[in-house]
Order: structure tokens, then C-alpha cells, then sequence
């Protein structure tokens, strides 16, 4: 989660406090609007609780956070292997 948390903070200009606002109502408008399976998978990806904060998750090799929510949801909505 801090990799996304930096991600919006650098792209957007927002505090690391906003961002991280804006990154866990995102994660809660997708779980609310995800089938109970794949929203429990987007807290795996995540490496977060429900809560949206992070467990101490070290990044899965090739392409970190960002790289792993979008292979894992590319795959799961039907879109095959995303590239990294």
C-alpha cells in the first residue's frame, strides 16, 4: 500500500495523508462493488486488511504493488496475463 500511497502522491501532488485517503476509498468503492471472492483477493494483492492499511507486505519480485493489482486483476477479469 505505501508503494501506491508514493505512486498518488508524486503523480497528483497530494500530502502522503490525502493520498492515502483517496488510495482506501478506492480499494473500498472496488471491494463493495467486487464479487465477495475477487475482494478478498484484492486484499491478498494488497497485502492489506479490511481497513485498507498495510500488514508489512514486502513487494512480490517484478513490477512491485502496482505490477501485482493489475496482473492479479487483468487475470481475473478475463484479461489474461497483463504484462509487466
Amino acid at each position: 500500500m505505501n508503494e501506491l500511497i508514493q505512486q498518488i502522491t508524486s503523480r497528483t501532488g497530494l500530502s502522503p495523508d490525502q493520498a492515502q485517503g483517496a488510495a482506501e476509498a478506492v480499494i473500498h468503492f472496488l471491494k463493495e462493488r467486487l464479487p465477495a471472492p475477487l475482494a478478498s483477493h484484492l486484499d491478498s494483492l494488497l497485502g492489506s486488511n479490511s481497513e485498507g492499511t498495510t500488514e508489512g507486505e514486502a513487494p512480490a519480485e517484478g513490477g512491485g504493488l502496482l505490477g501485482n493489482l493489475t496482473h492479479g486483476l487483468g487475470g481475473l477479469l478475463g484479461g489474461g496475463e497483463t504484462p509487466r
